[in-house]
């Protein structure tokens, strides 16, 4: 059986605190894509006090890209092999959500500044795509 992950992929030219932020709407974004919940291996760890701490069991691989066209690029791999993907840009950090919708509309994909993408499946799929970026340090 292959193995499943999470891979994120970060632009490495956003600053720290908004990579984060693109970093966990696109995971939430992502999780909401999903088909089958269950096989995103959300599981209980629960400690020795019978405190339960949920998380996946399967990795999450976060990498960093040199600048946008480079997540855009993968992005449009993910799309075109059907991996389930959500990503995060410039559109969605100012104002509130309903004023990020107009702005993402208004805006051409070939113009978005891409801050990250997050996608999840086989590794035998998402590996051969993530070869040429570094992990995130």
């Amino acid at each position: 059986m292959t193995g499943k992950k999470f891979v994120a992929v970060l632009n490495k030219k956003t600053e720290v605190g908004k990579v984060m932020n693109a970093l966990a709407h696109a995971t939430a974004g992502l999780c909401g894509k999903v088909e089958n919940a269950d096989d995103l291996g959300i599981i209980n760890y629960e400690d020795g006090s019978g405190t339960a701490h949920w998380s996946s069991k399967h990795p999450f691989i976060i990498l960093r890209a040199k600048n946008s066209n480079q997540i855009r690029t993968f992005r449009e791999a993910l799309i075109e092999k059907g991996l389930a993907c959500a990503s995060f840009n410039e559109c969605m950090t100012v104002g509130g959500w309903s004023e990020q919708v107009d702005r993402s509309k208004a805006t051409p994909e070939e113009e978005l500044e891409y801050y990250g993408v997050v996608s999840f499946g086989d590794a035998t799929d998402l590996d051969p795509l993530t070869k040429k970026f570094s992990l995130w340090m």
